[in-house]
Parts: structure tokens; C-alpha cells; sequence
């Protein structure tokens, strides 16, 4: 038994959050919001494999109800007939004062309703972080870069002296 590593078996990860990197990057978060989610069993399976894709994907208030529209869960590969639609309409779950609150915001200030993150909690439930956000312009983005790579300059200098 040469080649077997020491130590304790690498475990899956207990809780796999898929998070949306471009929210970050295209918007400026304002507030953020955690919300259930109404999943289908092959979704959740899938999920927690993190086959998730958060790119492309909004919130929208319709009514008295949220829906994650543009996400795209793939298909659970061991699903069969039973599988889900990759690019269905999802129900946010949140109650109505919250939903108010963020339909009232949605109106006045010019924001858009963007998930960042989807995770399992500490119950096995999906959640879905919502923030409410304001687009950044382009010089924006720019600058942000140039101050990152700057930092990252420093730290690297720092680290030889």
C-alpha cells in the first residue's frame, strides 16, 4: 500500500453553494436577501452536484410571487424520464411583507432583483441569495480592475522584501 495518500478520504463538500461570480463583477450589490426555493427532487440532486448555472439569470416580481427566471439547472444525469426542464421558471419562496418591500424598491429606485449565490443550509434546504443591484458602468468595472492589479503589485513586492 506505497501509493495511498495519508490521512482521512477527501469527503463531497456538505453544503455546495454555486455562487454568480458577474453579479459582482456588472453590478453594484446594495441589499441582500435570502430566499427558499421551490425545486423538483432531480433539481436538488443536481444541485448538489453544483450543476448550476448562475450566469444569465434575474429575479422578477409577478404579482404577489418571485420567480428565478433564465436559471439553468442541468439535467440530473441518472434522472431518466423522470428529469426536469433545464431553463423552467423557479418560485422564490419569502413572505409577503419581503415581497412587498423589494416590489416597492424594484419601482422606485430603478433596481434589478440579481441572485448571487445558491446554497444548501444547515436544515438540507436550497436557499437563493438575492441583492438588490444597480448596474455599474463600464469606467467602473475599468477602475475596479486597475485597483485590483495594483494591490495584487504590492502584495507580490511586499512578498520578496
Amino acid at each position: 500500500m506505497r501509493g495511498m495518500a495519508k490521512g482521512k478520504a477527501v469527503k463531497p463538500d456538505k453544503n455546495p453553494s454555486i455562487k454568480n461570480k458577474k453579479a459582482y463583477h456588472n453590478f453594484e450589490l446594495v441589499e441582500k436577501v435570502e430566499a427558499g426555493i421551490s425545486l423538483l427532487g432531480t433539481e436538488v440532486k443536481s444541485l448538489r452536484e453544483k450543476n448550476c448555472d448562475l450566469d444569465a439569470c434575474y429575479a422578477r416580481v409577478v404579482g404577489n410571487e418571485v420567480w428565478l427566471i433564465g436559471c439553468k439547472i442541468a439535467p440530473y444525469d441518472r434522472g431518466g424520464y423522470t428529469n426536469h426542464d433545464p431553463l423552467r421558471k423557479r418560485k422564490l419562496l419569502l413572505h409577503k411583507s419581503q415581497i412587498k418591500k423589494i416590489k416597492t424598491k424594484l419601482e422606485q429606485r430603478g433596481f434589478t432583483l440579481v441572485p448571487t449565490k445558491i446554497y444548501f443550509n444547515d436544515r438540507g434546504l436550497a436557499k437563493v441569495e438575492l441583492a438588490l443591484a444597480t448596474g455599474k458602468k463600464q469606467y467602473d468595472k475599468r477602475k475596479k480592475l486597475v485597483e485590483q492589479q495594483q494591490k495584487k503589485d504590492v502584495r507580490r513586492e511586499m512578498k520578496y522584501r
